[in-house]
């Protein structure tokens, strides 16, 4: 009888071959001055005798909707597996190129357009990954766990709220030689221990994890997949010491580490179902401020962030102040797109939302589009403790799915969003829950 999984795995590096502005932070010229880490695309294969699966996550800020069509469809076309079965996701580093064009930084003059040159390699490098994993494939078997990621991050406007620490690991290994064929894992923390001060070209502390454990369990050329979840509201801010290598060095290895004491509990097998299952949904709209309302709530986190920096608040805070200044900026960016009568335009290049449901034996893993907020994951977990879910999958959404607390408060990424909260991120796990229905777990 033919073997009930085969797998296969590769990496390819996209880092790019000279300067590149570096997109994550607003208002400063931020281009390359040298690469202190290299990005990766990284690519897991996985079949059972009825359901082949590709995943392929890179070390970029996002993955355009373009760009993941594009990717996909190539992938079918080279591979045979279907471009449903394929989730494209992004680490979302704010140390690597941009790679995306968004509305509400049209008026930045500090950040230019996405170069088309790094969005070719960009994909030439997805599509490689992707191929070679699907070519390298050979009857392998597969075990599963979660780690506890505490310490890398919290809540970034509260420390003690939502989060979700837990990171589920995949771990695949040749079915005669034991040997590790690639790990998979999924973080819900926003990898930016690294600021705007930082020009050299680096995968953040989610890359530093990556090498820890090519370098303490896995080998140096095992592929190792890092999946982001929903993290909208998530960030180092509140446990970073500084925002330096170093410090992307030890939380990278708490992760790390983490991730090893999961994969030495793992018990292997090559007998595990496999399944995928995909759905769209239409987000509804955000209506945008008028042009005015926006300039005044951009005068008034301009004055609470200068108030903040003259009482000599915590610097966490502060920063949290700066986020919402930035936020109040790219309202008015929206405000005055919408007043233009150009946001449908925008917003049809994003739509329809895709949810994916993919089946690894006794695990289900949802891939949803954008930047999430956390709290949205933890309502699919309350109801299927073993559904994980990934962000930043197969295109970004412009900006964020906040919730309603975001919404009243005037939080950053509230203000930074084409579609309306938390409806918006309702619609994602309500679909999520309709697909699990009807699979069956």
């Amino acid at each position: 009888m033919a073997p009930t999984l085969i797998a296969g795995a590769a990496s390819v590096d996209i880092t790019p071959d000279g300067p590149q502005f570096l997109f994550g932070y607003p208002h400063v010229r931020r281009y390359s001055t040298g690469v202190h880490d290299p990005l990766l695309s990284s690519a897991l294969f996985l079949a059972d005798r009825a359901t082949p699966l590709l995943w392929v996550a890179n070390d970029v800020i996002f993955i355009g909707r373009e760009t993941a069509t594009r990717v996909r469809r190539q992938i079918e076309e080279q591979t045979g597996v279907p471009a449903a079965n394929v989730m494209v996701t992004a680490t979302h580093t704010h140390s690597g190129p941009i790679t995306a064009d968004m509305l509400s930084n049209e008026s930045d003059e500090a950040i230019p357009p996405a170069d088309p040159r790094y969005v070719e390699q960009l994909e030439h490098g997805i599509v490689t990954a992707a191929v070679r994993a699907h070519g390298s494939a050979r009857p392998a078997e597969i075990g599963l766990a979660t780690a506890d990621a505490s310490g890398i991050g919290t809540n970034r406007h509260d420390p003690a709220g939502p989060s979700n620490p837990q990171a589920p690991v995949l771990a695949v290994r040749d079915a005669q030689t034991k040997a590790p064929l690639a790990a998979m894992l999924v973080c819900s923390m926003h990898p930016t221990v690294l600021h705007e001060d930082s020009t050299l070209i680096s995968g953040d502390f989610v890359a530093m994890a990556r090498r820890w454990l090519q370098q303490h369990v896995l080998g140096e050329s095992c592929p190792v997949l890092c999946h982001t979840g929903p993290c909208g509201d998530q960030s180092p801010r509140h446990v970073t010491k500084a925002n330096t290598f170093a410090e992307a060095e030890r939380l990278g290895g708490i992760l790390g580490q983490a991730v090893a004491k999961a994969i030495a509990t793992i018990g292997y097998t090559a007998e595990m179902t496999l399944g995928c299952w995909r759905a769209t949904v239409e987000l509804p709209v955000r209506r945008q401020p008028s042009v005015d309302e926006a300039r005044k709530g951009l005068d008034r986190a301009r004055e609470r962030l200068e108030t903040l920096r003259r009482s000599g608040t915590d610097p966490a805070q502060v920063r949290t102040a700066e986020c919402d200044w930035f936020g109040a900026e790219e309202t008015l960016n929206l405000a005055r797109a919408a007043a233009a009568g150009r946001i449908d335009r925008v917003v049809a290049s994003v739509m329809p939302a895709e949810v994916t449901l993919a089946r690894i034996g006794p695990w289900a893993v949802a891939f949803w589009p954008g930047e999430v907020f956390v709290e949205f994951s933890l309502m699919v977990k309350a109801r299927h403790p073993n559904c994980f879910v990934v962000s930043l999958a197969n295109g970004e959404l412009q900006g964020y799915l906040a919730t309603e607390q975001a919404m009243r408060e005037n939080w950053y990424e509230a203000m930074n969003s084409l579609f309306s909260s938390p409806q918006a991120g309702m619609l994602l796990v309500g679909t999520t829950l309709e697909l699990l229905d009807a699979s069956g777990m």
